[in-house]
């Protein structure tokens, strides 16, 4: 039955199956780390309301993992080239866990803000060595599946992570060593295969902010707009619950309903951007986004209610992101295509810096709900731009436009010039299939 499943799915390109068993140990691998770093990032709301953290403090808690992230997408290529691969994998993953372990032993949130540059710093480096091992273990055939898969493994990590929340309690050490647990064994799979290789890390050298500015304006603009409202809903959501009085298991699954709904989302508005220019699918998520951020501060408090504005309103941050990639390569070249992801995402990054000490600073002055607000008016504000946009630059023929290929906002510089190269090529290999097919 394997075989004949297999030799259907050859005859598309490739058998997904044996396309997984090529670099299962990495996938498990971030799937356990991202376990540990996803109940890292709701026990800092948690815990900080215990320790009596106020909003503002936590938000700038939050930007600082963002400032270890991009510092560790700059410097561990660096890393790898000196001592390896694996070695650094296994060294950033055991300050990664040495660092959620010292948590709940401070009680001071400056010392958390070191900790999380650390933490930062280990997961953008992680990413970044795990994503250079899933790309060269890929062909050009199947790199597309490849990503696709541990872009899966990285968001089910985040989703499954809240479930873990609710066997312990925060107040005390067990969720952080739990955590730290979970980072610490993550490494294994990948230490154990006798089939891990260590590949040789070339990035190119990120574009800058004004060329980015004049290739493609909306995704420059538009990108670090999202960062600001990717790291407040991720760093500040559990603060927002805490402050509001939902207990864990309800903050748990606020938390996740923030990442399930992209997860529902990703392939339909994927989709429409294949078919439909581009920019009417950006102010559509947008619009969206910021229509479910309005319905969560008018809610009142109702639960349920709060969970549709969150799977909605996470939803859509996702889609949005991998949008913008889709659509500056659309106007680039294949060669420049690299240089410009790089820019993107270190342009993200800053939004993922400014965005939470925003929306702490309004909760702190307005109360927990006004996070609900900011979130509305910058969704507005991408929906507002694109808008502009479209009477200023004329559509990209759906025909000459770049596949699109989920990529989650936590995605190192390495799988995000990968996808890009990889939708050009995919694109071109079936405009090349429909020009034989005409003839």
């Amino acid at each position: 039955m394997l075989r004949s499943i297999c030799s259907r799915l050859n005859g598309l390109g490739v058998c997904v199956i044996t396309v997984v068993t090529r670099v299962w140990p990495l996938l498990l691998g971030i799937l356990l780390i991202m376990l540990g770093n996803g109940m890292h990032f709701t026990l800092i709301g948690l815990r900080g309301g215990i320790e009596g953290f106020s909003a503002l403090e936590l938000a700038i808690v939050t930007s600082c993992y963002y400032v270890g992230f991009l510092s560790g997408a700059r410097y561990t290529p660096k890393l790898i080239r000196r001592v390896g691969h694996v070695r650094v994998f296994a060294a950033l993953g055991s300050f990664m866990s040495a660092g959620l372990i010292s948590f709940p032993l401070l009680s001071d949130p400056w010392l958390w803000s070191l900790l999380r540059v650390l933490i930062g710093f280990c997961m953008s480096g992680i990413y970044v060595t795990a994503e250079s091992w899933l790309n060269d273990a890929s062909t050009n055939e199947t790199r597309g599946k490849v990503l696709s898969a541990y872009m899966i493994a990285q968001t089910l990590g985040i989703i499954g992570a809240q479930g873990l929340l609710t066997l312990g309690d925060a107040a005390t050490s067990v969720l952080f060593i739990g955590a730290s647990i979970l980072v610490s064994i993550s490494f294994a799979p990948i230490l154990l295969s006798a089939s891990t290789q260590a590949p040789s890390i070339e990035m190119a050298r990120p574009m800058g902010l004004r060329e980015l500015l004049s290739s493609s304006p909306l995704s420059t603009v538009g990108i670090f707009l999202l960062g600001t409202v990717y790291a407040t809903q991720a760093g500040m959501g559990a603060v927002f619950g805490t402050q509001v009085g939902l207990s864990t298991a309800q903050i748990a699954l606020f938390v996740a309903m923030l990442f399930a709904g992209s997860v529902v989302l990703q392939y339909p508005i994927g989709w429409l951007s294949d078919h439909i220019d581009r920019r009417k699918i950006i102010i559509g998520a947008s619009l969206l986004g910021a229509v479910s951020c309005l319905l969560g501060w008018l809610t009142g408090g109702v639960y349920w209610l709060l969970m549709t504005a969150a799977f909605f309103g996470g939803g859509v941050t996702t889609p949005l992101y991998s949008l913008f990639l889709a659509y500056t390569n659309d106007s680039l070249s294949t060669e420049d295509m690299p240089a410009a992801s790089g820019g993107l995402v270190f342009t993200f990054g800053l939004g993922a810096i400014a965005g939470p000490p925003l929306a702490g600073w309004a909760m702190q002055f307005f109360g927990p709900f006004a996070i609900w607000p900011v979130l509305s008016a910058t969704f507005l504000l991408i929906a507002l731009y694109a808008l502009n946009r479209m009477a200023q630059r004329a559509v990209v023929s759906v025909d000459d436009s770049e596949h699109y290929l989920g990529v989650v906002p936590t995605a190192s510089p390495v799988a995000v010039e990968a996808a890009g190269v990889w939708a050009a090529e995919h694109a071109e290999a079936e405009r090349e299939v429909d020009a034989e097919d005409e003839q």
